[in-house]
């Protein structure tokens, strides 16, 4: 193993405790980085908002992908059995197009996570890099590549999604692109005020010193020491996408049918809301809100497990 390896070792876990110290004992570094994930976790145990923000996403996500196993519904030919109130057979009723409403809440859910867990993943990879480099470079690079960022921010999002929903035919794929394409702006930001700060640190300048290069300094240091504010904004990523894709749904430019989810679903309810049809708004509307503050819980949950981590160093 090399002296850059060796130093990498010695460096792992939270950088910042070791003050750039090469050659310190491993095994102590070990047992404080298991004593902080240990503290983190303790903590963030002991918040019983998360344990309901949990709870309430296993439930989401088993309903969405389990529940269909085995409640059984035709959710691609209309019937005329329309506008039915819960009931028998119908535990939500069915819509207007005489779908069973219970079976396209589930199938419209699955949709909607899909999209929230794949424009987090795909918007916080692309922001975490992008911001990462523009911090640790810095410079006439970091203000070119930060005020691509603001410019991009200054367009209005909603009119940009509308405008490239209208463009091109929606579909699940074109919908996660489309919303990834405006999602990666923030944690940019975030992960860049984070490299600024991490990029002077003793022990990052310990691996210049050694010879390690900047691709190795920015994924072996500077992201694996902002991965808290990473996974915090990653959690309210997923509820922004969800929200973000109910809203284009609810403005008719979702998914076309008889594909589902939450928002046309919302949209679709709407136009009966004098009629007494409850069974088409309420379920989809209490779908979208749970879901959205289960995962508002969770990043709350996990920001304050970190605040505490840092408070007890």
């Amino acid at each position: 193993m090399s002296k850059i390896d060796d130093l990498d070792e010695g460096l792992s876990g939270e950088g910042g405790d070791n003050n750039g110290i090469i050659g310190s004992n491993s095994g102590g570094e070990a047992h404080a980085s298991g004593s902080q994930l240990k503290l983190i976790v303790q903590t963030f145990l002991e918040n019983k908002l998360a344990i309901v923000g949990i709870a309430l996403v296993i439930i989401a996500v088993l309903f969405c992908f389990v529940g269909p196993l085995f409640y059984h519904t035709n959710q691609v030919t209309t019937s005329y059995n329309i506008t039915q109130a819960p009931g028998h057979g119908h535990p939500l009723g069915t819509d207007q197009n005489g779908y069973d409403v219970l079976g396209r809440l589930m199938v419209g859910g699955q949709s909607s996570l899909e999209i929230g867990f794949s424009v987090a993943i795909i918007a916080t990879i692309i922001g975490v890099l992008y911001g990462a480099i523009a911090g640790f470079i810095g410079g006439v690079v970091d203000t070119i590549m930060m005020r691509v960022v603001d410019t991009l921010l200054s367009i209005p999002t909603l009119l940009l999604l509308i405008f490239l929903a209208a463009v091109f035919r929606p579909t699940l794929t074109l919908l996660i692109i489309v919303i990834s394409a405006v999602s990666w702006l923030s944690p940019a930001r975030l992960v860049r005020g984070e490299a600024l700060t991490l990029r002077v640190r003793d022990y990052v300048k310990a691996v210049r010193v050694m010879g390690g290069g900047s691709r190795r300094i920015i994924l072996r240091h500077i992201v694996p020491n902002a991965i808290g504010t990473i996974v915090v904004n990653a959690t309210f990523q997923i509820a922004d996408a969800i929200l973000v894709m109910a809203t284009l749904s609810y403005l008719g430019l979702g998914l076309p049918p008889p594909a589902a989810n939450w928002g046309s679903m919302l949209s679709d309810g709407v136009n009966y809301v004098y009629d007494g049809y409850w069974w088409l708004i309420y379920p989809a509307g209490i779908a979208i809100i749970l879901t959205v503050v289960a995962f508002n819980l969770i990043g709350d949950a996990i920001r304050d497990s970190l605040e505490v981590r840092l408070q007890k160093r």
